[in-house]
């Protein structure tokens, strides 16, 4: 693992390379506009492809002592990884439902571990930053170590920046919720009653949040959360 104040810099400038970066709300997958496919894809190839010069010309300028122009790059490169970026196409932007996780992958702990260093620090803008830190290197883990058995939790960690204040993206938060549980059926975590609340509270999508409260009151074990489905069932449906 690198030196921390090297870490902390690869975090937030994105020189964690991934294959893809995460990006913000959208509607659900088979919207209306079938024809922007191609539209999106180079959206996302030219977002990866500024990202990566940017971060390029900051390395550049660091190792010739620019510092002038080395601070224009890490600037610029903050406040790309600060502004929202809309998936548009969900399924470009989160794995499939069928990924194996199965695999004890030392460096894919160590990732989460770190990531888990920074979720939920800090206040005002060190809190925003920190989530973001904390997404790109969970994304990381997604993207280099897709069998590892850490990606369930990942999934659950994801889905909570991106409904926590500092992202407020309930349908990529929804759709980790969703697949915390796909890839781990065991996974203790309250994942289906977060997609089922967000479904309810946020989305006001009645079928799916009536859908997920009824698989959370024969998965879970947990009495409260068995309860709280089984009342907004009976809310939802007109029955209490």
């Amino acid at each position: 693992m690198p030196h921390r104040g090297l870490a902390l810099l690869m975090v937030l400038f994105g020189l964690v390379l991934v294959a893809s970066v995460p990006f913000a709300q959208g509607p659900p997958a088979g919207e209306k506009n079938a024809g922007d496919l191609e539209l999106v894809q180079k959206l996302l190839l030219h977002r990866r492809e500024y990202q990566k010069i940017l971060e390029q010309l900051h390395v550049h300028y660091h190792q010739i002592q620019d510092k002038e122009r080395a601070r224009w790059a890490e600037e610029e490169l903050k406040h790309f990884h600060r502004g929202p970026k809309h998936a548009f196409i969900l399924a470009l932007a989160v794995p499939p439902p069928n990924l194996n996780g199965n695999q004890n992958i030392t460096e894919a702990n160590k990732l989460f571990t770190w990531a888990m260093q920074f979720k939920d620090k800090g206040f005002g803008l060190d809190y925003i930053d920190n989530q973001r830190r904390a997404e790109l290197v969970l994304q990381e883990i997604l993207t280099k170590y897709s069998n590892s058995d850490k990606i369930s939790d990942v999934a659950f960690m994801l889905g909570d920046i991106y409904e926590s204040k500092a992202y407020k993206q309930p349908y990529l938060a929804v759709e980790y919720y969703q697949r915390c549980y796909q890839w781990n059926s065991r996974t203790t975590y309250e994942a289906r009653m977060r997609a089922a609340r967000i479904y309810d509270k946020q989305l006001q999508n009645r079928t799916k949040a009536i859908e997920l409260y009824r698989e959370v009151t024969t998965h879970e074990i947990d009495p409260r959360r068995t309860q709280e489905a089984q009342k907004r069932i009976a809310e939802l449906s007109g029955t209490k």
